[in-house]
């Protein structure tokens, strides 16, 4: 027999199986890993926050959750949280029992409903803000769009100051660094309301804080690229609507994990080199031959 995932044959194992580990979530989003090998990720629509542990099951972390999105961890172990119901970057330092907020507006209006959110090496949060919590009743309060645009901020871990790095896109929404923080990846989602919008990841160069200018990395379909992350190697992966593809670090597709529901987000273990999936209703684990860059 072959490879179960053609074009992949160096990054997963060949006795490699996709598990299904939980299911029950409306629409799942932003898996983060803890230290202690629990996955904690969100159920918008339910409005809670899920933890599924290997020798504990399933379980609920919080709820009201504020609908959170994304999730992510710093050097720290800090965890991080996009709430569409705070519009706000939520930060959490005793494992998630307790957030508060960190960033909550840009020139002194409100965010619109920050979606994903990574950390730098030197302590600066990224993340994005489209508008789905505004227009969305399930995934948010609405209200009303103060901001100008939708764009990827940075928020200065010094001075609080959150300044638009990315002001280029319609829809940002999943974020990652490459391995040396050089490049800035970003996906695009604007398809989801409108026909003629993007469904492409953009790449962007970055020096200090500097980010330039940005140029397609690749398109994905079906579906739409929501969330990404890379390996210690440098390939993207990415969800969509058939399973997770993979991109070398020049944008060739190398190849697919199928997966029967549409992907949202990913996210490599720091602990074992396995990488975690959530569908839109259920939460998946991959074995794999490499490790996760550390955003």
């Amino acid at each position: 027999m072959g490879h179960p995932f053609p074009g992949l044959e160096p990054l997963i194992p060949a006795d490699a199986v996709l598990e299904k580990l939980a299911d029950g979530t409306a629409w799942g989003e932003g898996p983060v890993c803890l230290d202690d090998g629990a996955v904690l990720w969100s159920d918008i629509p339910g409005n809670r926050v899920l933890r599924w542990h290997p020798q504990e099951g399933l379980g609920v972390a919080l709820q009201p959750s504020e609908f959170h999105n994304g999730h992510t961890r710093d050097g720290a172990g800090r965890l991080y949280a996009c709430s569409h119901g705070e519009r706000a970057v939520l930060r959490s330092d005793d494992g998630g029992r307790g957030w508060h907020a960190i960033a909550t507006h840009h020139d002194g209006r409100r965010l619109n409903s920050p979606n994903d959110v990574i950390v730098a090496r030197d302590g600066g949060v990224w993340f994005t803000d489209p508008p789905y919590g505004l227009i969305q009743s399930k995934e948010g309060h609405g209200g009303e769009q103060q901001q100008d645009g939708c764009w990827v901020y940075r928020l200065d871990p010094h001075t609080g100051e959150v300044q638009a790095k990315v002001r280029d896109m319609r829809w940002p929404n999943g974020l990652a660094f490459s391995p040396d923080e050089t490049t800035l990846y970003v996906t695009d989602t604007s398809r989801t309301h409108d026909p003629a919008g993007h469904h492409h990841i953009r790449a962007y160069p970055v020096s200090g804080h500097t980010v330039g200018e940005g140029r397609v990395f690749a398109v994905v379909a079906p579906g739409m690229p929501d969330g990404i992350r890379l390996d210690e190697h440098g390939h993207l992966w990415s969800s969509s609507g058939s399973g997770v593809q993979v991109f070398a670090p020049d944008g060739r597709r190398l190849g697919e994990v199928p997966v029967p529901e549409t992907i949202t987000n990913l996210t490599f273990s720091h602990l074992e080199p396995v990488l975690y999936l959530t569908g839109s209703s259920s939460l998946y684990r991959l074995s794999v031959s490499v490790r996760g860059a550390r955003f």
